[in-house]
């Protein structure tokens, strides 16, 4: 009798602890097949339960964990750093050669006898990289000689960049020098400030040497 006591407070403890939603108008009796399924199937849930909230806290502390090791690897990448080429000396003479040269200032003509070269107020050499800004061609240079008389702007128009056919307008003088584009000429020995020269339209196109 003393095992059926102690079977019978079990039970009721099974029964009040997960059979507390059965209804009081069919009651069940606390040995029979129902009450212990119904044991059953509340302990299954009671456990589901308890899980779900274990596996949340671990799901989150296992993102914390992730987030900070994610932070103390950025912390720890070394960052990227720019590099600084020095400019060598192939990109310095590149550049120069675009921008570079240097201009006659002043612009002078001159004779044979003239030295050929940058043109400054001091030194008087004549320009032997001009170029006209009224048909864009570049000035032509005869040494030791000078334009006849009959030269005009259509012989040149007809002529000009063919230095044979040129020649045929050209006379021998020791010590002058001819100039002539597509439009303009001029013959001179000493040197001359193409300032000086408003019908000459030719400006220095740049000494790169």
């Amino acid at each position: 009798m003393a095992d059926d006591d102690d079977l019978d407070e079990l039970l009721d403890e099974v029964e009040k602890k997960f059979c507390r939603n059965v209804s009081v108008a069919s009651p069940v009796r606390a040995d029979s097949p129902e009450a212990s399924k119904c044991g059953k199937d509340k302990g299954k849930q009671s456990a589901t339960k308890l899980k779900q909230p274990i596996s949340s806290v671990v799901a989150e502390d296992i993102d914390v964990l992730l987030e900070e090791l994610l932070e103390e690897d950025d912390r720890d990448s070394p960052q990227p750093k720019m590099k600084h080429f020095p400019k060598g000396p192939q990109v310095e003479k590149k550049l120069s050669s675009q921008f570079g040269g240097r201009k006659c200032c002043p612009v002078f003509v001159g004779g044979s006898a003239v030295t050929n070269g940058v043109g400054t107020a001091t030194s008087k050499r004549s320009c032997d990289r001009l170029r006209c800004i009224s048909c864009d061609f570049r000035v032509l240079m005869f040494d030791d000689s000078e334009w006849d008389s009959s030269c005009d702007y259509l012989f040149l128009r007809n002529n000009v960049p063919d230095r044979q056919k040129l020649r045929t307008k050209l006379k021998k003088r020791r010590g002058l020098r001819a100039y002539a584009c597509q439009c303009s000429w001029f013959s001179g020995s000493e040197p001359t400030d193409l300032g000086d020269q408003p019908q000459l339209r030719w400006v220095c196109g740049k000494h790169l040497d």
